[in-house]
Protein backbone atom coordinates (compact mmCIF):
# COMPACT_ATOMS: atom_id res chain seq x y z
CA UNK A 1 0.00 0.00 0.00
CA UNK A 2 1.45 3.46 -0.70
CA UNK A 3 1.13 7.12 0.97
CA UNK A 4 0.34 10.35 -0.16
CA UNK A 5 3.78 11.65 0.34
CA UNK A 6 5.09 8.32 -1.28
CA UNK A 7 3.54 8.82 -4.63
CA UNK A 8 3.93 13.25 -5.05
CA UNK A 9 8.05 12.58 -4.34
CA UNK A 10 8.54 10.57 -7.56
CA UNK A 11 5.85 12.17 -8.88
CA UNK A 12 7.57 15.69 -8.26
CA UNK A 13 10.89 14.44 -9.69
CA UNK A 14 8.91 12.83 -13.01
CA UNK A 15 6.89 15.80 -13.67
CA UNK A 16 9.55 18.55 -13.48
CA UNK A 17 12.20 15.88 -15.40
CA UNK A 18 9.28 15.26 -17.78
CA UNK A 19 8.13 19.37 -18.27
CA UNK A 20 11.92 20.18 -19.32
CA UNK A 21 12.57 17.04 -21.56
CA UNK A 22 9.38 18.21 -23.83
CA UNK A 23 10.75 21.69 -23.69
CA UNK A 24 14.39 20.93 -24.48
CA UNK A 25 13.83 18.63 -27.51
CA UNK A 26 11.13 21.07 -28.72
CA UNK A 27 13.50 24.07 -29.10
CA UNK A 28 16.36 21.90 -29.95
CA UNK A 29 14.26 20.82 -33.12
CA UNK A 30 13.16 24.10 -34.34
CA UNK A 31 16.51 25.44 -33.38
CA UNK A 32 18.10 23.67 -36.46
CA UNK A 33 15.26 20.85 -37.78
CA UNK A 34 17.96 19.26 -40.08
CA UNK A 35 20.89 18.45 -37.69
CA UNK A 36 18.30 17.43 -34.71
CA UNK A 37 19.18 14.02 -33.26
CA UNK A 38 17.12 12.13 -30.16
CA UNK A 39 18.78 12.30 -26.76
CA UNK A 40 18.88 10.14 -23.56
CA UNK A 41 18.93 13.41 -21.61
CA UNK A 42 18.77 17.15 -22.75
CA UNK A 43 21.68 19.30 -22.03
CA UNK A 44 20.90 23.02 -20.13
CA UNK A 45 22.48 25.81 -21.83
CA UNK A 46 21.50 28.49 -18.92
CA UNK A 47 24.21 30.25 -16.77
CA UNK A 48 26.60 29.95 -19.58
CA UNK A 49 26.69 26.20 -19.59
CA UNK A 50 27.57 25.60 -16.22
CA UNK A 51 24.23 24.17 -15.53
CA UNK A 52 24.52 21.52 -18.91
CA UNK A 53 24.06 18.67 -17.11
CA UNK A 54 21.38 19.79 -14.63
CA UNK A 55 18.97 17.18 -16.02
CA UNK A 56 21.15 14.37 -14.96
CA UNK A 57 22.11 15.74 -11.63
CA UNK A 58 18.26 15.99 -10.93
CA UNK A 59 17.66 12.72 -11.93
CA UNK A 60 20.45 10.97 -10.26
CA UNK A 61 19.84 13.15 -7.05
CA UNK A 62 16.40 12.65 -6.91
CA UNK A 63 16.28 9.00 -7.23
CA UNK A 64 19.25 8.61 -4.77
CA UNK A 65 17.11 10.44 -2.16
CA UNK A 66 13.96 8.98 -2.63
CA UNK A 67 15.85 5.60 -2.37
CA UNK A 68 17.10 6.99 0.90
CA UNK A 69 13.51 7.50 1.62
CA UNK A 70 12.66 3.99 1.16
CA UNK A 71 15.26 2.06 2.14
CA UNK A 72 16.30 4.16 5.64
CA UNK A 73 13.27 6.26 6.73
CA UNK A 74 10.02 4.02 5.36
CA UNK A 75 12.20 0.98 7.19
CA UNK A 76 13.31 2.40 10.15
CA UNK A 77 16.19 0.57 9.75
CA UNK A 78 14.77 -2.39 10.52
CA UNK A 79 16.13 -4.28 7.37
CA UNK A 80 16.64 -7.47 8.55
CA UNK A 81 14.74 -9.78 11.03
CA UNK A 82 15.15 -13.25 12.42
CA UNK A 83 18.24 -15.25 13.48
CA UNK A 84 18.41 -15.64 9.74
CA UNK A 85 18.75 -12.29 9.24
CA UNK A 86 16.76 -12.12 5.96
CA UNK A 87 14.95 -9.19 4.74
CA UNK A 88 12.49 -7.84 6.64
CA UNK A 89 8.95 -9.59 5.11
CA UNK A 90 6.74 -6.10 6.10
CA UNK A 91 9.28 -3.79 3.90
CA UNK A 92 9.36 -5.52 1.13
CA UNK A 93 7.18 -2.91 -1.01
CA UNK A 94 10.52 0.06 0.57
CA UNK A 95 12.69 -2.63 -0.95
CA UNK A 96 11.00 -3.36 -4.35
CA UNK A 97 10.78 0.30 -4.79
CA UNK A 98 14.33 1.07 -3.85
CA UNK A 99 15.07 -1.51 -6.18
CA UNK A 100 13.38 0.65 -9.78
CA UNK A 101 15.21 4.22 -8.02
CA UNK A 102 18.42 2.44 -8.17
CA UNK A 103 18.02 1.41 -12.11
CA UNK A 104 17.34 5.14 -12.71
CA UNK A 105 20.01 6.43 -10.26
CA UNK A 106 22.22 4.25 -12.31
CA UNK A 107 21.16 5.57 -15.52
CA UNK A 108 21.95 9.38 -14.43
CA UNK A 109 25.35 8.28 -12.89
CA UNK A 110 26.68 6.44 -16.08
CA UNK A 111 25.20 9.27 -18.25
CA UNK A 112 27.63 12.18 -16.32
CA UNK A 113 30.30 9.37 -16.08
CA UNK A 114 30.26 9.30 -20.26
CA UNK A 115 29.70 13.28 -20.09
CA UNK A 116 32.05 14.69 -18.00
CA UNK A 117 35.04 11.94 -18.04
CA UNK A 118 36.68 10.09 -20.60
CA UNK A 119 36.58 6.93 -18.99
CA UNK A 120 33.08 5.93 -20.52
CA UNK A 121 32.51 7.28 -23.53
CA UNK A 122 29.30 6.01 -24.68
CA UNK A 123 27.13 6.80 -27.55
CA UNK A 124 23.61 8.36 -27.09
CA UNK A 125 22.04 4.92 -28.31
CA UNK A 126 23.67 3.39 -25.73
CA UNK A 127 22.39 5.92 -23.28
CA UNK A 128 18.31 5.39 -24.55
CA UNK A 129 19.03 1.83 -24.19
CA UNK A 130 20.18 2.23 -20.44
CA UNK A 131 17.12 4.62 -19.74
CA UNK A 132 14.79 2.25 -21.67
CA UNK A 133 16.49 -0.53 -18.76
CA UNK A 134 15.12 1.63 -16.17
CA UNK A 135 11.83 2.16 -17.72
CA UNK A 136 11.95 -1.60 -17.45
CA UNK A 137 12.26 -1.72 -14.33
CA UNK A 138 9.81 0.56 -13.18
CA UNK A 139 7.40 -1.57 -15.32
CA UNK A 140 8.08 -4.75 -13.69
CA UNK A 141 7.89 -3.38 -9.91
CA UNK A 142 4.69 -2.43 -10.49
CA UNK A 143 3.03 -5.10 -12.83
CA UNK A 144 4.75 -8.06 -10.11
CA UNK A 145 4.36 -5.82 -6.96
CA UNK A 146 3.97 -7.92 -3.95
CA UNK A 147 1.67 -5.69 -2.76
CA UNK A 148 -1.52 -7.20 -4.28
CA UNK A 149 -3.43 -3.62 -6.05
CA UNK A 150 -6.99 -4.75 -6.53
CA UNK A 151 -10.37 -2.86 -7.38
CA UNK A 152 -9.86 0.78 -7.99
CA UNK A 153 -6.42 1.38 -6.44
CA UNK A 154 -5.47 -1.65 -8.99
CA UNK A 155 -7.21 0.36 -11.81
CA UNK A 156 -4.94 3.72 -11.27
CA UNK A 157 -1.80 1.28 -11.24
CA UNK A 158 -2.86 -0.16 -14.14
CA UNK A 159 -2.85 3.06 -16.29
CA UNK A 160 0.45 3.80 -14.65
CA UNK A 161 1.69 0.64 -15.90
CA UNK A 162 0.26 1.26 -19.45
CA UNK A 163 2.32 4.77 -19.63
CA UNK A 164 5.76 3.10 -18.43
CA UNK A 165 5.37 0.47 -21.12
CA UNK A 166 5.28 3.40 -23.96
CA UNK A 167 8.31 5.04 -22.36
CA UNK A 168 10.23 1.75 -22.84
CA UNK A 169 8.93 1.49 -26.05
CA UNK A 170 9.86 5.53 -27.08
CA UNK A 171 13.75 5.07 -25.21
CA UNK A 172 14.51 1.97 -27.41
CA UNK A 173 12.24 3.62 -31.04
CA UNK A 174 14.88 6.38 -29.90
CA UNK A 175 17.97 4.43 -30.03
CA UNK A 176 17.02 2.51 -33.45
CA UNK A 177 15.86 5.74 -35.10
CA UNK A 178 17.97 8.75 -33.55
CA UNK A 179 16.77 11.44 -36.38
CA UNK A 180 12.73 11.50 -35.96
CA UNK A 181 11.66 14.52 -33.28
CA UNK A 182 8.40 12.53 -32.53
CA UNK A 183 10.47 9.82 -30.76
CA UNK A 184 11.70 12.42 -28.97
CA UNK A 185 9.22 14.60 -28.02
CA UNK A 186 6.65 11.66 -26.98
CA UNK A 187 9.33 10.69 -24.62
CA UNK A 188 8.95 13.72 -22.71
CA UNK A 189 5.74 13.54 -23.09
CA UNK A 190 5.36 10.36 -21.42
CA UNK A 191 7.69 11.13 -18.46
CA UNK A 192 5.47 14.33 -17.59
CA UNK A 193 2.21 12.12 -17.90
CA UNK A 194 3.75 10.00 -15.29
CA UNK A 195 4.45 12.29 -12.41
CA UNK A 196 0.83 13.80 -13.64
CA UNK A 197 -0.52 10.59 -12.88
CA UNK A 198 1.66 10.08 -9.52
CA UNK A 199 0.24 12.83 -8.14
CA UNK A 200 -3.17 12.19 -9.43
CA UNK A 201 -3.11 8.76 -7.84
CA UNK A 202 -2.16 10.58 -4.39
CA UNK A 203 -5.02 13.21 -4.34
CA UNK A 204 -7.36 10.58 -5.82
CA UNK A 205 -6.39 7.33 -3.60
CA UNK A 206 -4.45 9.03 -0.48
CA UNK A 207 -6.21 12.74 -0.67
CA UNK A 208 -9.18 14.78 -0.86
CA UNK A 209 -10.23 13.45 -4.74
CA UNK A 210 -11.61 9.74 -3.27
CA UNK A 211 -14.75 9.05 -5.45
CA UNK A 212 -18.05 8.75 -3.99
CA UNK A 213 -18.93 5.19 -2.78
CA UNK A 214 -15.24 4.93 -1.96
CA UNK A 215 -12.92 4.98 1.05
CA UNK A 216 -9.51 4.09 2.28
CA UNK A 217 -9.82 1.12 5.05
CA UNK A 218 -6.73 -0.06 6.77
CA UNK A 219 -4.65 0.59 4.46
CA UNK A 220 -6.67 0.04 1.19
CA UNK A 221 -9.15 1.07 -0.94
CA UNK A 222 -13.03 -0.36 -0.49
CA UNK A 223 -15.67 0.73 -2.58
CA UNK A 224 -19.38 0.02 -1.19
CA UNK A 225 -20.39 -1.76 -4.50
CA UNK A 226 -19.53 -2.63 -7.84
CA UNK A 227 -20.78 0.35 -9.05
CA UNK A 228 -18.97 2.37 -6.98
CA UNK A 229 -16.01 0.73 -7.99
CA UNK A 230 -17.08 0.98 -11.89
CA UNK A 231 -17.62 4.92 -11.62
CA UNK A 232 -14.54 5.63 -9.76
CA UNK A 233 -12.78 3.78 -12.65
CA UNK A 234 -14.62 5.76 -15.44
CA UNK A 235 -13.42 8.94 -13.48
CA UNK A 236 -10.06 7.84 -13.50
CA UNK A 237 -10.25 7.62 -17.20
CA UNK A 238 -11.32 10.40 -17.49
CA UNK A 239 -8.62 11.87 -15.40
CA UNK A 240 -6.10 10.83 -17.76
CA UNK A 241 -7.86 12.40 -20.68
CA UNK A 242 -7.42 15.79 -19.37
CA UNK A 243 -3.99 15.19 -18.20
CA UNK A 244 -3.32 14.38 -21.66
CA UNK A 245 -5.41 17.29 -22.99
CA UNK A 246 -3.27 19.78 -20.10
CA UNK A 247 0.15 18.36 -21.72
CA UNK A 248 -1.18 18.49 -25.54
CA UNK A 249 -1.45 21.87 -24.56
CA UNK A 250 1.60 22.51 -23.17
CA UNK A 251 3.13 20.82 -26.10
CA UNK A 252 1.61 23.29 -28.59
CA UNK A 253 2.61 26.40 -26.33
CA UNK A 254 6.02 25.55 -25.98
CA UNK A 255 6.54 25.07 -29.66
CA UNK A 256 4.71 28.20 -30.50
CA UNK A 257 6.86 29.88 -28.51
CA UNK A 258 10.37 28.15 -29.49
CA UNK A 259 9.74 28.80 -32.92
CA UNK A 260 8.85 31.98 -32.28
CA UNK A 261 11.99 33.12 -30.75
CA UNK A 262 14.55 30.20 -31.91
CA UNK A 263 13.28 29.28 -35.18
CA UNK A 264 15.33 27.95 -37.75
CA UNK A 265 14.74 29.45 -41.36
CA UNK A 266 15.25 25.86 -42.54
CA UNK A 267 11.96 25.32 -40.58
CA UNK A 268 9.54 27.15 -42.09
CA UNK A 269 11.11 25.96 -45.63
CA UNK A 270 10.50 22.41 -44.56
CA UNK A 271 7.16 23.28 -43.34
CA UNK A 272 6.58 24.68 -46.74
CA UNK A 273 7.74 21.88 -48.90
CA UNK A 274 5.48 19.73 -46.54
CA UNK A 275 2.16 21.55 -47.54
CA UNK A 276 3.44 21.88 -50.55
CA UNK A 277 3.88 18.16 -51.40
CA UNK A 278 0.45 17.43 -49.46
CA UNK A 279 -1.38 19.73 -51.41
CA UNK A 280 0.33 18.41 -54.95
CA UNK A 281 -1.08 14.60 -53.41
CA UNK A 282 -4.09 15.75 -52.94
CA UNK A 283 -4.21 17.77 -56.32
CA UNK A 284 -3.27 14.21 -58.11
CA UNK A 285 -6.03 12.56 -56.36
CA UNK A 286 -8.51 15.02 -57.26
CA UNK A 287 -7.69 14.69 -61.15
CA UNK A 288 -7.82 10.86 -61.04
CA UNK A 289 -11.21 10.95 -58.90
CA UNK A 290 -12.63 13.76 -62.44
CA UNK A 291 -11.35 10.93 -64.69
CA UNK A 292 -13.32 8.22 -62.95
CA UNK A 293 -10.34 6.51 -61.45
CA UNK A 294 -9.28 5.80 -57.79
CA UNK A 295 -6.52 8.15 -56.16
CA UNK A 296 -4.15 4.91 -55.92
CA UNK A 297 -3.42 4.67 -59.85
CA UNK A 298 -0.64 6.88 -59.67
CA UNK A 299 1.82 3.87 -60.46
Amino acid sequence: MGSFKGHVLPGSLFLAVGLWQVWAAVGRYVTDPGSFRVRAWRPVGWFGGRARCLELYVVAGGAFLDMCVELLYSTHLHIFVGPERVLNPAHMNDFEHGGMLLMFFLFGAVALLSEKTRFLPLPEGTLCLIAAAAFSAEFLLFYFHSTTHKGLEGYYHLLLVILIGFCIVTAVAGALFPTIFALDLACGILVTLQGLWFYQTAFTLYGPMMPRGCHLDDGSIACHSHESQVRGELLANFQLFSLVFLVFVFVLGSYAIAAARYGHPDLRRLHAEEAAAQCGSEDRGNGFMQMGLPADVAA
